[in-house]
């Protein structure tokens, strides 16, 4: 029978992979993502459970964040020679992040091993770059809202659907079902996005549910930012930004521009930090017309920053504390150059930490914003003494309320609604209000297979 084994994003927010087994037995994922978070969680990356790589037919991506690209490398390692299909935009940002993934990988290898605090003897990376470059040649672009075949028995469409540029939702048309897989829906009110397109027919549909359970703070993500800059400015605080180099940096980016042209000349220096922040402006800049037009240009705010470009330079960086933004992935402050700031100044009572975005259970940002007092940081213990606080008004993905808009042009209702990519609490109450509304819900579990019928 054909059926959808959910491998990842199932359970938790993290390492979406999706196999689809056809009747005939054709087999292709939707996703292909890293686990992030705990280390039990993150020890599943090494666990090779799609059995022999080499027979899946195709690949496709709902979009490019690392939890929906970051395991390609790897399945390409152990066998995978098919076609990976993608927006345009979406291959290309995959690219720049899986490029920055594999650096980032083997200079944590390398000071793990240095520094001595990682269990694996020695550690490694999951891939390295020549990995990465393995991967381009199967990448294969696709025009959204029309409809191609990957394999003579399966027919795909990818529709627009927020959360960050070339992101869609996939349909799916296989032994006379539609499939509708989600992936991140993002937000109607984006400052660079439009609003998600819905899907109007799905006989079984995928939904991610990672804000199941709340709807967002509805204070202007500009109001929240112009607090924090405000005590920058006459507390002289340092602010720190730990950000997703993909569109929250962008976000981040454009609202610090809007505030400058209202502070003038008495607004603080802002550090960009993250040389994938800085590749993903230029790749917005190539595809304009999968964002909205800005007032702005990307040139001149990156004009008004200081442009961090080198490991060397941002380790000079690090060591000038002044009143200060400074902006440096990585998002869920798990690994990236934002730890060597947060070595620096998180025992600085005169420094605040803004996470932007969600934050994984079992990540260090996680446990920042749950009160932790002492965080360990490459092998060493911090007592946390800085400010830590929440920019929720920049999520990209929906809340409650707009999952439930994004199901409301569906002709009739699916065979099943299987919701994925949350933890437990956002998906036990987004299946509760979905029940109410007479869907049949079921709650993804890790390595689950759904039967269709």
């Amino acid at each position: 029978m054909a059926s959808v084994t959910c491998y990842g994003g199932a359970g938790t927010v993290t390492g979406s992979k999706h196999l689809i087994t056809t009747r005939k037995g054709v087999r292709f994922l939707i996703d292909c993502g890293l686990f992030q978070g705990p280390p039990e969680l993150r020890e599943l990356n090494r666990q090779l459970t799609i059995d022999d790589p080499s027979t899946l037919a195709f690949i496709l991506l709902t979009h490019a964040h690392l939890d929906h690209t970051g395991y390609l490398p790897y399945l390409v390692k152990k066998g995978f020679a098919g076609p990976i299909y993608g927006t345009s935009p979406t291959l290309a940002l995959a690219e720049v992040i899986l490029f920055d993934s594999a650096v980032l990988q083997e200079e944590e290898a390398r000071e793990a091993n240095e520094r001595g605090y990682s269990k694996h003897k020695p550690a490694k990376p999951l891939y390295e770059e020549k990995d990465v470059k393995n991967c381009l040649p199967l990448c294969k672009a696709v025009d959204p809202m029309t409809w191609f075949e990957p394999h003579p028995s399966v027919k795909v469409r990818m529709q627009p659907v927020g959360h960050i540029l070339g992101a869609c939702f996939i349909e799916v048309q296989v032994d006379g079902l539609t499939l509708v897989f989600s992936g991140d829906i993002g937000r109607n009110s984006d400052l660079l996005l439009e609003p998600p397109r819905k899907p109007s027919h799905a006989d079984y549909l995928f939904m991610e549910c990672t804000y199941g359970d709340r709807r967002h703070d509805p204070t202007p993500a500009i109001d929240q930012l112009r607090d924090l800059v405000k005590n920058v400015i006459d507390r002289r605080r340092q602010l720190i930004i730990p950000c997703f180099a993909v569109e929250r940096a962008q976000i981040v980016m454009l609202l610090l521009d809007m505030l400058h042209r209202e502070w003038g000349e008495s607004f603080p220096e802002v550090v960009l930090d993250s040389p994938m922040s800085h590749a993903v402006v230029e790749t917005f800049k190539n595809y304009p017309k999968w964002h909205k037009p800005l007032q702005s240009d990307w040139t001149e705010m990156a004009r008004n920053m200081s442009i961090v470009r080198d490991y060397q330079h941002s380790m000079e960086s690090v060591e000038h504390f002044k009143p200060r933004i400074v902006i440096a992935g990585s998002g869920m402050v798990n690994g990236g150059r934002v730890l060597s700031y947060l070595e620096k100044y998180i025992e600085n009572s005169h420094t605040t930490i803004a996470l932007v975005g969600y934050q994984a259970e079992g990540t260090r940002g996680r446990d920042l914003l749950d009160g932790l007092e002492e965080v360990w940081i490459k092998g060493e213990k911090y007592a946390v003494r800085a400010e830590i606080t929440h920019l929720g008004g920049m999520s990209a993905h929906a809340d409650q309320q707009e999952l439930m808009d994004w199901l409301s042009e569906l002709q009739s209702k699916p065979k099943q609604v299987v919701l994925i990519h949350g933890e437990e609490q956002p998906a036990l109450k987004l299946q509760s209000i979905l029940q109410q509304h007479r869907h049949k819900v079921t709650i993804a579990q890790r390595n689950q297979s759904i039967i269709l019928d």
